[in-house]
């Protein structure tokens, strides 16, 4: 059985809020699981609790109620240097008149750390994070990048359990903050040590966690894989802060199996997945597709493949209606925008094609091959698995 490292069990963190009465809940009811050697992502908008939390699990900030328990251990009575985490912050912290060496061996001889064993451990860390050749430099001859793995090894060095990182790529320029994720993961990865990575950037999450606890107003959302976050999303929030989504209103008719039957408007009804976890009865409903998992393909006349072949859109039309759980609806283009590797649409549909909805369609070979323009009429199409009925 994999062991717990870090476990939050119906945490809660409140506030005296400035100028008003009562208190204001930063975290509410928040109960989690991070598992040995897990990268996991506590991502979600400003002021959402993600770094309340992640304080909290340090012991910077205590909880008003509930329990923080690392590798078993009830810790909310533990000071945070006696805690077996360390923290990277944002702004990494650096002692500006100390050399880089000196920063990460800092720790260690707080703790009567031989200065020779100290040092030793610090060069051993520094080439974990490939500086060993900066040893001398002090922060300020240290590009942004190089400070953040300074900051890393500074908090590697003591060896902790945990590994809390407080959005520590924010402060980089794109290319080394996309850079810094690929070499985080793989660092991870090697170490084998828990990550527990505060952010709200979604790629970022996406990228390298193992899981990811979506937060908003003080509540976990939805625990999962990056997978799961993004092709099952469990409320319309989850969905809209996790890349792009068509959100379309409508109401619960019918039920057949695991689809829920959605009429739009007085022309046209879809199918979209429901699940006990996102309700079943009837009334005003949401239904979220992504647009990537649309298609468009003309009303009339010859479609053109990537491999070459061609076939008429009435024959591509029939092949698909013997797909039970292919939807097929009459769209007008509102609007195309070229973007390189695929092409934005803007869709009209519906009566009057007064329902919006954004396809994207990838670029095969040349763009004229497939490309669409404003006023014409075409076919949209997608599988209704792709389609989930959300809560919230």
């Amino acid at each position: 059985m994999t062991q717990k490292d870090v476990e939050l069990i119906h945490v809660i963190k409140e506030f005296a809020a400035p100028r008003k009465d009562g208190l204001v809940r930063a975290v509410d009811d928040v109960s989690l699981e991070i598992y040995d050697g897990e990268f996991f992502a506590l991502l979600g908008p400003s002021g959402c609790g993600k770094t309340t939390t992640l304080r909290m699990i340090a012991g910077f900030d205590d909880t008003s109620s509930g329990q923080i328990l690392i590798r078993g251990k009830a810790v909310q009575d533990v000071p945070p240097f006696h805690r077996p985490v360390n923290t990277v912050f944002q702004d990494y912290a650096l002692f500006p008149h100390m050399t880089a060496i000196q920063n990460v061996m800092f720790g260690l001889e707080m703790e009567g750390v031989d200065r020779r064993e100290s040092r030793r451990r610090a060069m051993e860390a520094l080439e974990l994070v490939q500086l060993p050749q900066a040893a001398d430099r002090k922060p300020r001859q240290l590009s942004g990048g190089m400070q953040q793995r300074v900051a890393l090894a500074r908090a590697l060095v003591k060896r902790p359990a945990v590994l809390l990182l407080d959005e520590p790529l924010s402060a980089l320029d794109l290319k080394l903050r996309e850079d810094m994720r690929y070499e985080l993961k793989a660092m991870q990865k090697t170490l084998g040590i828990t990550f527990v990575f505060v952010t709200h950037d979604q790629e970022e999450a996406m990228t390298m966690a193992d899981r990811i606890a979506v937060m908003d107003r003080g509540k976990v959302l939805q625990v999962g894989t990056p997978e799961d976050i993004y092709e099952t999303p469990a409320t319309k929030f989850v969905a809209d802060f996790i890349g792009e989504t068509n959100f379309i209103e409508g109401a619960l008719v019918d039920r057949q199996g695991q689809f829920g039957v959605i009429k739009l408007d007085d022309s046209i009804s879809i199918r979209a997945v429901i699940t006990e976890s996102n309700g079943s009865s009837s009334g005003t409903c949401t239904v979220a597709v992504r647009p990537e998992k649309l298609n468009l393909f003309p009303i009339s006349g010859p479609m053109k493949y990537p491999d070459g072949s061609s076939d008429s859109a009435e024959g591509y039309k029939t092949a698909l209606l013997k797909d039970p759980d292919i939807t097929i609806l009459t769209g007008k283009i509102l609007q195309d925008i070229y973007i390189g590797t695929d092409t934005r649409y803007r869709v009209g549909i519906g009566k009057d094609y007064t329902i919006e909805v954004i396809v994207r369609v990838q670029n095969y070979g040349l763009r004229s091959d497939t490309y669409f323009q404003k006023g014409d009429l075409v076919n949209v199409f997608w599988d209704s698995e792709n389609a989930r009925l959300l809560s919230g």
